[in-house]
């Protein structure tokens, strides 16, 4: 099975902006008046709440009731000109009309530059939130002001932000898809078979271990298809397509997966989201003419 450039491009994903441009370079900058933050509170962001749309505060919303929160702010990327940074600080939704909303938020903002925003930058205070202390010697880590990195004084231990590689797979056998169901997750939908990278694995072992894994299948012609950056879980997905290789049973890996299905091409349902490498592949797949 082969798929075209136009193919490929069947719905766009959370990162696809444009026009919008995403600019993570890192900058060691001061914050101004009419630049943007972002605050966090565990799975939450600050967002006005008289808005139907993902809007961020800017500093100068809360220059009266917190004019310190430049200076303690944190540079985190730009889109287009508008610098983002982040803010650690409680109590801001005390601040007439702001609040805080569930991050689940960026999986239904019709502004994918809105949600991609707001997702990278939760990544990122993850990131520094996991890593206020040094793991080799446990002293206070540092941020550094050239680049994107926190560093020990102490032992000179450095830690740059977690990124982990992770497959999606659309095995096919003619114009049949396995889809599959986690088990114990709130998502319901159909997905893909899905796995991160082992030490020592190229992608195509990835690939082929984790599919045996969780459905108990051989797989041939291993063929990549594209990549997205996955904000939600610190993750860069690798998606790749596959043919059956032998025998169709499936063995479920009940840990994993509630259901494992083969589905015909015209009964793979639409997909109900467009903003996961997961839900374009199968649309792509869907929506493919025979050849």
């Amino acid at each position: 099975m082969r798929y075209t450039g136009s193919e490929r491009e069947v719905k766009l994903m959370i990162q696809d902006i444009e026009p919008r441009v995403f600019n993570n370079e890192f900058k060691n900058k001061k914050a101004g008046l009419k630049d943007l933050f972002l605050s966090y509170q565990g799975d939450t962001i600050l967002i006005r709440e008289d808005k139907e749309k993902l809007w961020y505060p800017s500093f100068a919303d809360f220059s009266d009731t917190h004019p310190h929160l430049m200076r303690k702010s944190q540079f985190l990327f730009t889109i287009d000109e508008l610098n983002y940074y982040l803010v650690e600080e409680d109590g801001l939704d005390d601040v007439p009309g702001w609040t805080y909303v569930s991050t689940s938020r960026f999986r239904s903002e019709k502004k994918y530059w809105r949600s991609f925003a707001g997702a990278i930058g939760w990544q990122l205070n993850r990131w520094y939130t996991n890593h206020r202390f040094c793991s080799r010697c446990t002293k206070p880590l540092k941020r550094s002001g050239r680049e994107r990195l926190l560093y020990c004084e102490s032992c000179g231990m450095t830690v740059y932000p977690t990124i982990s590689p992770c497959v999606i797979v659309a095995v096919h056998d003619g114009d049949r898809l396995l889809l599959t169901k986690y088990a114990n997750r709130e998502y319901r939908n159909y997905a893909l078979i899905a796995g991160f990278a082992e030490i020592g694995e190229s992608f195509e072992q990835t690939v082929r271990r984790e599919v045996m894994e969780e459905v108990g299948l051989k797989v041939k012609n291993i063929r990549y298809y594209k990549s997205q950056p996955w904000p939600f879980t610190d993750t860069i997905l690798a998606g790749f397509y596959c043919e059956l290789d032998g025998d169709d049973s499936i063995h479920l890996d009940d840990d994993e997966l509630a259901i494992g299905v083969w589905l015909p091409r015209d009964e793979i349902p639409e997909a109900a989201s467009n903003i996961s490498l997961t839900s374009e592949m199968i649309e792509a797949f869907r929506t493919r003419k025979k050849e």
